[in-house]
Formats: structure tokens, C-alpha cells, sequence
């Protein structure tokens, strides 16, 4: 009974931490890279793209931490990842 409720009481901790960093990635101002964009990139954290069915360019969102550990948010243009001839 006991290593049941430890489960449970484990699980809601995991749950609370991954809402809490789902509200403060959901508050950063998003940031549009352009030519010569200075960037302060310590660790990435998730990177996604626009859900495009063939090969192009799409819309591409970086998420990643600077030296300062704050949470940054950057927009972006690049090939899809359907485009995986080469081309």
C-alpha cells in the first residue's frame, strides 16, 4: 500500500515540474532570426518544424537556454526534414 502511494506521489510531482515548464516556455517572447542574428545558445532544448507533407522550406521554432540559464525561443526558416535526398 505504502509503494503505491510513493508511485502515485512520484508521478504527481513529474507531472507538476513538466506544467511548470510548459507555462515558462509558453511565456518567452519568440525571437526571428535574421543574417547576422547575434545568438548565446548553451543547451538546446526542443526543436520543431511546421508538419509540411513534402519537401520545401517550412517554418522551424528552436527552443534552447543561454549562459544566463534563461529560457529563449527562436523562429526561424530552413528545409523540411522530408527533404532528405540532398537536395
Amino acid at each position: 500500500m505504502k509503494r503505491t502511494a510513493l508511485y502515485a506521489a512520484c508521478l504527481f510531482a513529474a507531472l507538476n515540474i513538466c506544467t511548470l515548464s510548459a507555462r515558462a516556455e509558453s511565456r518567452v517572447q519568440a525571437q526571428t532570426y535574421s543574417y547576422g542574428t547575434e545568438l548565446d545558445i548553451q543547451k538546446v532544448l526542443s526543436m520543431t518544424e511546421d508538419a509540411e507533407p513534402s519537401c520545401g522550406v517550412v517554418n522551424a521554432r528552436m527552443t534552447y537556454l543561454d549562459s544566463q540559464g534563461r529560457t529563449q525561443t527562436l523562429d526561424y526558416r530552413k528545409f523540411a526534414n522530408n527533404c532528405n535526398d540532398g537536395n
